[in-house]
């Protein structure tokens, strides 16, 4: 199922012509709207009308987290805030958080935007949508929700928490698209088996997003929950969830690039890098009218790729986030990735997909600990075989980061569960 045919499918030559006409008309508008914008145009020394191909954008000077946060609350934004109907904030996890403002257009937008979304996860007016974003502030939940609404499905507004309500919910409902983070996904799933209610799921397909996961956990929310597990990308600063989702090949997420302009480049000298090139993504909202994003540092580390899907899209495809340039992690001189340790670990037998990475700094030495949770069967083996699987990890994460780590394997459960993002690294060093 496609949303909208003519936007989703257009021909190349078409959609570029299309973005550049935007691209124009947003830059101009950022510079007449955000002093902001103005200010940082003129110190680059470049105008709006030197805007005269997509290439153009490579003189335009970037926008980052930072910036947003010293214009701290509406200072972003390119209208009155009489004309803004809607906030959003992040997190706010290191500092002040990032204020995003939306006029009634820019929820129109947004709507569109995740109603495509979610028409790639087969979703349809039939489906049941249980919704485990978090409604409020964060934009997960709210998203969702407006695309199901434009779409015309049924949604259950039921946020996250109450597990054991969520699975009985999901069966005497009989929820078919379920949308989380894929940690609470798992949980979920671990709740459902618990209960004795796995069998009586009705769930065709997930989709998962707000953190970063590996195949290997889409792999085990698939076996658990018999669904399609698909991904789904956006952020606050942009417009929230929506910006790129998978469709059924699962080889990519389709970026909405009639909407949201895409550039990958090297997180080192910020020079754009070629197709299939991982960098840093960056991103210019091309049609966001309350707080338009001119050049946006994600931060999030993948490659783009164009040509025709199986699917029909004739969207650029991202690949999977396979980390952050500002949340590498860089012990003993070698950079690692969070995400490379879960790849690691997941390929050995008998572990759980829960783990947390915990760094010291005992003797002006950094260390990685591991702690890994095994199966319930595993557990109850014998201390042969535990420590068998305990070397089998090291040895797997090892050959993924070149770096030899201590594991320590936890009986089940007794790792901390998460509704929202999953804490997986804790720091200790004092950096």
């Amino acid at each position: 199922m496609i949303w909208d045919q003519k936007a989703e499918c257009m021909p190349h030559k078409e959609r570029e012509e299309l973005q550049l006409e935007r691209l124009k008309r947003i830059v101009k508008y950022a510079y007449d709207n955000v002093p902001f914008y103005k200010k940082r145009f003129k110190e680059a020394k470049v105008k709006p009308e030197h805007i005269q191909g997509l290439k153009d954008i490579q003189k335009l000077p970037f926008t980052e987290k930072a910036d947003l946060r010293e214009g701290y609350p509406f200072g972003m934004f390119a209208v009155p805030r009489k004309d803004i109907v809607e906030v959003h904030t992040s997190s706010g996890t290191t500092g002040k958080p990032v204020v995003a403002g939306y006029t009634r257009n820019d929820i129109d937008l947004w709507s569109e935007a995740m109603a495509r979304a979610l028409t790639m996860a087969g979703t349809s007016r039939d489906e049941i949508i249980q919704n485990c974003y978090g409604y409020g502030l964060f934009t997960g939940g709210l998203g969702v929700h407006y695309g199901a609404q434009r779409i015309g499905a049924t949604v259950v507004p039921i946020s996250a928490g109450q597990t054991k309500r969520q699975i009985q919910i999901m069966v005497d409902f009989g929820t078919t698209i379920l949308t989380s983070t894929p940690s609470y996904a798992l949980y979920l799933a671990e709740s459902a088996e618990e209960e004795g209610l796995s069998k009586r799921v009705k769930l065709k397909a997930g989709v998962f997003g707000a953190e970063m996961w590996t195949e290997r956990m889409r792999e085990e929310l698939e076996k658990r929950f018999r669904l399609h597990a698909l991904n789904i990308y956006g952020l606050t600063e942009i417009i929230g969830p929506g910006v790129a989702q998978e469709c059924m090949e699962k080889s990519g997420l389709h970026i909405a690039e009639d909407l949201f302009f895409p550039e990958v480049v090297s997180p080192d000298n910020l020079e754009p890098l070629a197709e299939g090139e991982k960098g840093e993504l960056v991103i210019t909202t091309l049609t966001r009218e309350g707080m338009p994003m001119i050049r946006f540092r994600t931060k999030d580390l993948t490659s783009l790729t164009r040509g025709k899907c199986k699917c029909g899209r004739t969207l650029v495809k991202m690949s999977r986030i396979t980390g952050r340039s500002d949340d590498m992690l860089k012990i003993r001189g070698v950079i690692v990735f969070p995400s490379s340790i879960e790849k690691a670990l997941l390929a050995v037998k008998g572990v759980e997909p829960h783990y947390q990475i915990i760094i010291t700094r005992p003797h002006h030495l950094d260390e990685i600990e591991v702690q890994v949770e095994v199966s319930q069967k595993m557990f109850s083996d014998e201390v042969r075989r535990i420590e068998e699987t305990r070397k089998n990890i090291e040895d797997s994460i090892e050959a993924e980061i070149g770096l030899r780590v201590k594991v320590t394997l936890v009986e089940p459960k007794s790792l901390p569960r998460s509704e929202g993002k999953a804490k997986r690294v804790i720091d200790k060093r004092a950096l």
